[in-house]
């Protein structure tokens, strides 16, 4: 029994003892124009505040004119639509309440660089059914186009939220260690 309880308290300690910024690698990810990526459905979801974005990337290719700064960052209710809360990066519009533009990364040459960082007016994360979502893709907008990156995003002041799946492994795996021991 002490085994089963000391896991789930490791579980739980690791799970607050996270830091509250995830950061997302991709490598040649591509994405045409308009396609994002549901974060939030890939991490489980989010919790905490969202206070700034920071971009590492790098364009390795490009089709009709992505430039490296369509990069975008988008937040956003579920289902992905126009009129969201945040976007970051991109040339083309999704009409957000916040709209900001990265620093440098204005060329569709393969191999430039984007390095900046953004602060956000706060965005609060809870997990919860109709919770807003972050999304990563193409904020360009154009029929055709299509970039691929290399690098990192930082979400700022969010944790990813482990799935029960996880949590349920973590809890197994204590108690099949617990068993070997008695055993």
């Amino acid at each position: 029994m002490k085994t089963f309880i000391a896991s789930g308290v490791a579980a739980a300690a690791l799970v607050s003892a996270a830091s509250a910024d995830v950061t997302v690698t991709f490598t040649n990810q591509t994405w045409t124009g308009w396609n994002f990526t549901n974060l939030s459905a890939l991490y489980g979801g989010f919790s905490g505040t969202l206070t700034s974005v920071s971009v590492n990337a790098t364009l390795n290719a490009s089709t009709n004119f992505t430039y490296a700064d369509d990069l975008c960052i988008y937040v956003d209710v579920a289902p992905l639509s126009t009129g969201g809360l945040l976007q970051v990066g991109g040339f083309s519009s999704l009409s957000p309440v916040q709209r900001l533009s990265w620093s440098g990364g204005g060329s569709s040459a393969p191999g430039t660089p984007l390095i900046d960082s953004k602060s956000v007016n706060p965005i609060v994360f809870s997990g919860a059914p109709g919770a807003p979502s972050i999304y990563l893709g193409n904020g360009y907008g154009a029929a055709g186009t299509s970039g691929t990156w290399t690098g990192s995003i930082t979400l700022v002041g969010v944790n990813a939220i482990p799935a029960p799946g996880a949590l349920a492994l973590l809890g197994v795996a204590g108690v099949a260690a617990g068993r070997r021991r008695r055993a």
